[in-house]
């Protein structure tokens, strides 16, 4: 019994004592303006540098580490409606070599940042990481009237100021910057095509909009070859050599993605394949709050592989941008799944009768930092592509048609993710 508590005090020690981050003391103080017109004074954390950006807000009470890797939160400021973020301070992070230089959040709002940490897998706090990355964060301000504000008015621009500018008055209106002016895609997606897992049985493309590392990781864990590409290579030229293509989600405005949407527009029409992700050349429209956190309900209105028409799924969501619901809906598509609070679409599906296999959802299916009730999407996938390539009788280590012959493209050899997105 003695030795047993010994072990245990043995490893508590190893992990050490709740660790602590700047003091308030030294902090610069800070303002958040919202275009608007309201102000809210705090005390600044992370880089001291103020920015501009487009002020949203997640409902996520876990998982800040993965809200603030999250490629889909470019040029936003991110408010966390939980009071206190940073309590299990930040895990270690190895990012590959094609990993972006630039981070996609640009600030970060908080009650009451914790100036303790304590948790096994932590290195630093959070503090530090926002330092180490150059994202300014405000803290001591009332997130629940933030929020409000947010929730009566809609996504709204705001200034982040820190130091110094905290003395200034607040930017006019012509001032405040509009991340959705921009192609924030082009951004946050890989310049150059890159390869992981070669030796899997599937091949499957992946067009990088913003991926999230677990995307990738969900691929590889169910055995799948992956080739990430940029969001505006034309995969025509090369889909005889892949088993299924994968779209991820991304940030910004979707109507600045068309040349990606007009290559998907042939791609669909050519190509005989096993693909997700996909639209089907409905209108998108700006939501007026948009759905972000690891909470959101939809409701399945078809069924596919793992996903039961009728049933209600919880999901991990950030997007400002939806389809709108269409009657009748376009020859071939059907509705997958709508949110069970503002009823817009979440999904659209390919119908049985169009002789294609292609899904589209609004929502994180890989759910990192959210439920796992959507997770087994990535073996539906995965399951169709390799019942295909049974169908055509081919070897599992052989794409789907012969390849075209051009020069493959140039790919980077690397060994799996782990990134914390």
């Amino acid at each position: 019994m003695f030795a047993r508590k010994f072990l245990h005090i043995a490893r508590a020690s190893s992990r050490g004592l709740a660790t602590h981050a700047p003091s308030s003391s030294t902090m610069l103080p800070a303002v958040l303006h919202l275009k608007t017109g309201q102000s809210f004074t705090g005390r600044s954390f992370g880089a001291p540098k103020s920015i501009f950006g487009e002020t949203v807000f997640s409902t996520s009470i876990t998982s800040y580490t993965e809200s603030m890797t999250d490629p889909s939160y470019r040029g936003q400021i991110l408010v966390f409606t939980t009071p206190l973020i940073g309590n299990y301070g930040v895990p270690k992070n190895v990012t590959p070599s094609t990993a972006k230089t630039q981070h996609p959040m640009h600030g970060v709002v908080v009650a009451d940042v914790a100036e303790k940490f304590s948790h096994h897998a932590a290195v630093e706090s959070i503090a530090s990481w926002c330092k180490r990355n150059n994202v300014p964060g405000i803290t001591g301000v009332d997130t629940r009237a933030i929020t409000t504000l947010l929730r009566d008015q809609g996504t709204t621009l705001g200034r982040l100021a820190i130091g110094a500018d905290a003395s200034l008055a607040p930017p006019s209106a012509e001032e405040y910057w509009d991340p959705t002016t921009e192609n924030l895609v082009s951004q946050v997606s890989t310049k150059t095509p890159y390869e992981l897992n070669p030796t899997g049985d599937v091949k499957i493309a992946v067009l990088d909009f913003g991926a999230k590392a677990n995307i990738l990781r969900s691929l590889i864990r169910r055995g799948a070859a992956v080739t990430v590409l940029p969001w505006n290579y034309d995969f025509n030229k090369i889909r005889d050599r892949f088993d299924g293509l994968f779209l991820t989600n991304g940030p910004g405005d979707p109507n600045h993605c068309m040349e990606a949407a007009l290559h998907l527009r042939r791609t669909l029409h050519e190509w005989d394949g096993r693909f997700i992700g996909m639209a089907a050349g409905l209108e998108a429209y700006r939501m007026r709050f948009g759905n972000r956190g690891h909470n959101q309900p939809v409701l399945a209105l078809a069924s596919a592989g793992s996903i039961r028409a009728g049933r209600v799924y919880v999901t991990s969501q950030n997007h400002q941008y939806a389809l709108k619901l269409e009657d009748p809906f376009p020859a071939g598509w059907e509705p997958f799944f709508i949110n069970c609070n503002d009823s817009s679409v979440e999904g659209i599906k390919s119908t049985s009768d169009s002789g294609r296999k292609v899904w589209g959802v609004q929502f994180h299916p890989e759910s990192a930092g959210g439920p796992l009730d959507t997770i087994e999407m990535f073996t539906d996938f995965l399951a169709e592509c390799r019942a295909h390539k049974l169908q055509l009788n081919l070897s599992t280590s052989q794409p789907m048609a012969a390849a075209e012959v051009m020069p493959e493209p140039a790919v980077e050899t690397l060994k799996p993710v782990a990134v914390a997105a």
